[in-house]
């Protein structure tokens, strides 16, 4: 007879902090609360930053600045006062950032096999290749997450 295994949940992130303290020191605890949270809002930051990017130059737009970080803050805020738990929140948050990979590679290597764009540095046909290969690659691979995410 095997020892049951222990749930998904009791993995999550206040068992890591909680086992952190109490291994190493709550010093290591408070370290790895503060490195989190100043990961949450680096990330945020710069999502901030490249939508502001995207709307001023490529779509010729000015969005106050208040309403750019409502708009990328407010989703998260939201899915946490619903109740999601913290460490599932963050693998989702993943899954769905992983989905932005393609939309950077496939303009990539679509714009810099353009003569007209790259001139003489336009891309030979083997990087063509073997970028169109790794963006369907990842691709796939993101489908796959998204499948195994949604499924358990």
């Amino acid at each position: 007879m095997s020892a049951p295994e222990p749930s998904r949940r009791s993995e999550g992130l206040r068992a890591f902090h909680g086992g952190l303290g109490h291994l190493i020191g709550p010093g290591a605890a408070l370290a790895f609360a503060i490195a989190l949270l100043a990961s949450g809002l680096a990330s945020s930051s710069v999502g901030t930053y490249a939508g502001q990017v995207i709307m001023a130059g490529f779509l010729r737009r000015r969005v106050p600045i208040l309403a750019r970080r409502l708009a990328t803050m407010a989703p998260a805020f939201l899915i946490l006062a619903t109740g999601v738990e913290p460490t599932h929140a963050l693998i989702l948050s993943q899954v769905a950032l992983s989905f932005g990979i393609p939309f950077a590679l496939i303009p990539l290597v679509v714009l810099t096999s353009r003569r007209t764009l790259m001139g003489d540095l336009v891309n030979g046909r083997a990087t063509i290749a073997v970028g169109a290969a790794v963006a369907a690659l990842i691709s796939g691979l993101n489908v796959f997450l998204l499948a195994q995410t949604l499924t358990g």
